[in-house]
């Protein structure tokens, strides 16, 4: 059923979607599809020097990549914009921002502060000299019209401070339950306008907030600083105040901020390294969420139906790789086979351009393939790491042709050996059961132990010593390439 819930998610086009960010538009866009509400979508982006189209469209498309569709905003059903209250880009709602500053003016909730940087810099040092938090002085707070005029007669442009009224800010946090924060720590009175009439987040976040009706604010709990000003401006402006939840932060493994420096935190990585929607948005959820069951695979349509936010966790979590690789590989074993090559294919394609591979595979290849690779597959792009031996010619490395416990004299024995019995398969009984009993009774013969004649195979054919059921990979790579690779390696020892 439809419900008067309104959420939004408001990224800045200023660096690519990253992954915190992408986590806290899903919570909304699962809020909102459980509850009935509608998302919204709103670029802040008066952030000129630094943001970039690009940006915006990285954002955009890694958003609808993952299937996290809004309801409201740029980029809506393939249209430039939609919904009742455009436009959704900040730069583009600059007169109401004026139009509310001026109120504030007009109340005397605000002024305007002509400080000077290299005054603003000196109270810093003296609170600092002082052991004492940083906060503005109020030197603009109390100015008279003459002190004002003559300030602009020197040609000082004034920012607009807003006037932090004393006492205390509560809130009741859908996660974090009761927050109550003393204005005397926010910092003194903050700039709303810089001199050259930009907005600033924290007013601009709140004017749009309260023109798009949003009912719940649902961000990081890096936020919850942030909120008593917030909540401050919605007083003065005689705004009603959303309901506000703050999510628990996505950490890296030991514990710390999740960040560039020891972590990729940028959306596009993770699908240009082949993870699936599914598994990256089915992990994203748990990162701070829990069905409440032992369920480990839900999709996207399965997590909205269970989501409630007083099943969010309070504290951090952890990114795990090794757990998104694991699930990864769980949903690429559930994806049917034409979906499996359509999404394999842009890889290996990609491989062959970066001359990782000498060679794309045709889709019938890829498809003949999937019985023996499909399981070993972490990523889409670990194709070429698991197969790509047979897409690339090999030059065989001596030292990595002999087994731990033979010589080069036994390798090439066993290698010469072996490539007479599978010479002896013609093109009808080249079949993994047809060519694994006569190298065993070759190892038995010999006296060897199995594993060493069949890893000294592999090496040869693959120049690999993890790779899908050397049997099967026989077969895929034909008899004619897996005796010329044989002989190939036979010959490097022998030169060698």
């Amino acid at each position: 059923m439809p419900s008067d819930i309104r959420v939004r998610i408001a990224p800045s086009p200023t660096g690519p979607l990253h992954i915190g960010t992408a986590r806290t538009a899903l919570f909304n866009y699962l809020f909102a599809r459980h509850t009935g509400g509608t998302f919204v979508l709103r670029l802040e982006d008066t952030d000129v020097a630094r943001s970039t189209a690009a940006f915006e469209k990285d954002i955009l498309d890694a958003l609808h990549w993952l299937g996290i569709t809004w309801d409201e905003g740029p980029g809506v059903a393939g249209l430039e914009e939609a919904g009742p209250y455009a436009p959704y880009r900040q730069m583009q709602r600059l007169g109401s921002y004026a139009e509310a500053a001026e109120a504030l003016l007009a109340k005397d909730l605000a002024y305007r502060c002509y400080c000077t940087p290299e005054e603003l810099e000196a109270d810093r040092r003296a609170r600092e000299a002082a052991k004492l938090p940083p906060a503005y002085s109020g030197r603009c707070a109390h100015l008279t019209p003459d002190e004002r005029a003559a300030r602009e007669a020197e040609g000082r442009r004034g920012a607009i401070r807003f006037r932090v009224r004393p006492g205390v800010v509560g809130w009741n946090d859908l996660i974090r339950d009761r927050v109550e924060i003393d204005t005397a720590n926010l910092g003194g009175d903050f700039v709303i306008v810089r001199a050259d009439g930009t907005p600033l987040y924290h007013f601009t976040v709140v004017v749009d907030d309260a023109a798009m009706q949003i009912s719940h604010v649902i961000r990081g709990e890096d936020h919850v600083s942030n909120t008593p000003k917030h909540i401050l401006l919605f007083e003065a402006l005689g705004y009603g105040i959303p309901t506000f939840g703050h999510v628990p932060l996505i950490l890296n493994p030991d514990g710390t901020k999740m960040s560039k420096r020891k972590s990729q935190t940028a959306v596009s990585d993770y699908i240009a390294q082949g993870f699936t929607r599914e598994a990256l948005v089915n992990y994203l959820a748990f990162l701070g969420w829990s069905p409440g069951t032992e369920d480990d695979l839900l999709t996207l349509d399965e997590i909205a139906q269970r989501f409630e936010l007083d099943k969010v966790q309070k504290g951090g979590a952890r990114f795990d790789r090794e757990r998104l690789e694991w699930l990864n590989g769980q949903w690429i074993r559930r994806l049917d086979d034409a979906d499996l090559v359509a999404r394999l294919l842009p890889f290996t394609e990609a491989a062959a351009v970066a001359g990782q591979i000498d060679r794309a595979p045709s889709e019938g290849e890829l498809t003949a393939l999937l019985p023996i690779v499909r399981e070993r597959l972490s990523t889409l792009a670990s194709i070429t790491d698991v197969a790509g031996f047979l897409w690339r010619e090999l030059t065989p490395d001596p030292a990595a042709l002999v087994p731990k416990r033979w010589d080069a004299a036994t390798t090439i024995e066993g290698l010469a050996a072996a490539g007479e019995r599978l010479a002896a398969h013609d093109a009808v009984t080249w079949e993994a059961d047809e060519l694994e009993p006569p190298l065993r009774r070759l190892v038995e013969a010999r006296g060897w132990k199995a594993g060493d004649l069949f890893m000294a195979i592999r090496m040869a054919v693959t120049g690999q010593a993890a790779t899908p059921p050397l049997f099967d990979v026989l077969v895929a790579l034909g008899r004619e390439r897996t005796l010329a690779r044989l002989d190939a390696a036979v010959e490097a020892l022998r030169s060698a």
